[in-house]
């Protein structure tokens, strides 16, 4: 356990020195906006175009993954909004933030380096599979149901599907992951090798993009904070660190999927609840504290569901 927690410290230490320089005043947050936007548009993009055109896939067939993943989101974020309609009698847009921020998981910003450091580059391949429709499906979903929920709480009439997955697809259009992803898989048909000058520049950037990004992550977390409703996010806290995994190494289990892609998939599943929960709550103004509180005590309590699912899967 301790060989473990040494391998995984590391990760959550680069998250709080991120958050100390924001927290003390030697940088302002500015400088993290700066730094996120370099991650996600230059480093992470570039880490997903090499990692997916130097896979080996072996002819694993990446649907068993998605199923495997996006089963125990269903479960997990079924359960969160039951328990926030039945147990804690909030209105439905709330149960539907309840069950976002249980079930979305920081698959850049915390799950690439983790990945990269415990399980390595087979364990990077299935996280490069899983993010090419994480966001897409996470997203799509949040929208539709979120608005769904306002029909309900409101009687807001129906805008329309075309409308809103229109919107959707100009986002994912412009996402910079999107390139990473389509660009890999691309030069992964070509066959052709990255070698030489081109290969080292790909390589060195590829090794800023997990350092950076849990820098960039930790000085975001001065901006999200401690925003109470406490038992409710506890709740979504113990079914994200917890239940999630829990699940996802149930049904990776149940389809055979490699012992790589099973850790990547479970270690993925117990990081921390990613920003893009607060980003979606925002955006239809329901439910900001739940979302950013729920944020911040994943993040703290991450360490400690992350050494635990690590050693059991050692």
């Amino acid at each position: 356990m301790l060989a473990t927690a040494q391998n995984v410290l590391p990760v959550f230490i680069l998250i709080f020195a991120g958050w100390l320089t924001v927290a003390t005043g030697y940088l302002r947050a500015e400088a993290g906006d700066a730094l996120s936007n370099f991650v996600f548009k230059v480093a992470v993009p570039v880490l997903l175009f090499r990692t997916i055109a130097e896979a080996d896939f072996h002819g694993a067939f990446p649907v068993r993954l998605w199923i495997a993943y996006f089963s125990a989101v269903a479960i997990v974020w079924a359960i969160a909004y039951a328990l926030a309609i039945t147990v804690f009698a909030v209105n439905h847009r709330m149960a539907t933030v309840v069950g976002v921020s249980s079930a979305f998981a920081n698959t850049v910003f915390v799950g690439l380096p983790l990945i990269d450091r415990i399980v390595g580059p087979e364990g990077l391949v299935a996280l490069s599979i899983l993010i090419a429709i994480h966001l897409p499906v996470m997203m799509i979903a949040s929208s539709l149901l979120i608005e769904q929920a306002e029909q309900r709480d409101t009687g807001k009439p129906k805008s329309g599907w075309i409308g809103l997955l229109t919107s959707l697809w100009r986002n994912l259009a412009r996402n910079p992951l999107v390139f990473g992803i389509i660009g890999g898989g691309l030069w992964h048909l070509l066959g052709v090798r990255l070698e030489g000058v081109p290969a080292t520049v790909i390589q060195q950037i590829s090794q800023i993009a997990g350092p950076a990004a849990l820098l960039a992550l930790g000085m975001a977390m001065r901006r999200y904070g401690f925003a109470g409703q406490l038992p409710l996010s506890l709740t979504a806290t113990l079914l994200k660190l917890v239940a999630m995994p829990a699940l996802v190494l149930l049904f990776a289990t149940l389809l055979g999927l490699s012992d790589e892609w099973r850790r990547a998939l479970v270690l993925v599943a117990a990081v921390p609840t990613g920003v893009n929960a607060w980003l979606i709550a925002s955006q239809f103004r329901t439910g900001e504290p739940l979302a950013a509180s729920t944020i911040t005590l994943t993040t703290g309590f991450g360490v400690v569901s992350v050494t635990f699912w690590a050693f059991l899967l050692a």
